[in-house]
Formats: structure tokens, sequence, C-alpha cells
């Protein structure tokens, strides 16, 4: 349901959120959430219009979260990149159903609001929380490797 592009920008939040001191380079993202290095920086981009993420060039720069964890929501992510809209109006144009759904259309949308709603009351530091001894997204030996990384460019 969720496009490939969508679930490498909740991927990439969720790392960030995960480290929220400093900035955190593209490359290393794309080793922490298995993301392409290419693809993953055009995710980075739509993030950053979106104002979830912010980056600065250069040496010693990278991405960070705008706002706290706690204040991006899955949706705010996932509408960064496909943004999920209800069913206002038959999409067929039939004049039948001028100001109704009709019962595919109705069901389809209350599907939809419930996305919605799930989506909405989940925020970036809701994921984090869930963990437990598990980090986000990768192995132990790759996380170790990346925040050694990390320190050294300290």
């Amino acid at each position: 349901m969720l496009s490939q592009t969508t679930e490498y920008a909740l991927r990439a939040t969720i790392s960030l959120a995960y480290r929220q001191e400093g900035l955190v380079s593209t490359s290393d993202l794309a080793t922490m959430t298995k993301v392409p290095m290419n693809y993953l920086a055009k995710v980075l981009q739509l993030l950053a219009r979106s104002n979830i993420v912010a980056g600065r060039r250069g040496v010693g720069g990278g991405y960070k979260l705008t706002r706290p964890a706690e204040d991006i929501s899955m949706l705010d992510v996932i509408n960064a990149i496909d943004p999920i809209n209800r069913i206002q109006t038959c999409p067929l144009g039939l004049d039948n159903h001028a100001g109704t759904l009709c019962p595919l259309h109705r069901k389809l949308d209350e599907s939809i609001e419930l996305l919605i709603n799930q989506f909405s009351g989940i925020s970036m530091a809701d994921m984090i929380g869930e963990l437990g001894d598990i980090r986000p997204l990768c192995d132990e030996e790759m996380t170790t490797q990346v925040e050694l990384t990390m320190s050294s460019k300290k």
C-alpha cells in the first residue's frame, strides 16, 4: 500500500529521531537505513520541502529533524511523499452519485479515514520508544560501526 519511497522516508525519519543530537550524513543515514544513497538524497529533499528534516551541505553537514520526534507523526512523513487523501466525490463523475458516494467508494473512504487516524496518532518518538533493545532498522554491528564513524567526525 505504501510506496517504496514512503518506506524509505519513514526509515530515514525514524533513524534521525533515534539520533536526535547533531547532523547525520547522507552516507551514514544510507548505511543505517539500507537505502541507496542517491535515492535517499532525493527522499531527504522531499522531507526537507515539507519541513520535516533540515540539511546542511559540506564538510560536517548532514540532516536532522526540524522538530522534536514526538511532534512528527507517521502521517506527516507519509504525506510529505505520497499524500493520503479522502474520497470527497465520486471518482467516476456519475450524475446519480452527485452529493454522495456509492457503497464501494464510501467503504474505501472509511478505510482511508482509519489509516489517517492510525498514522496521525503515531509519532516518531513512539516508534523509537517501542524499540527496547532493538535498534532501528539495522543490526547491532552496523549501528556500532556508524556510531564510531560519527563520533570520529566530531
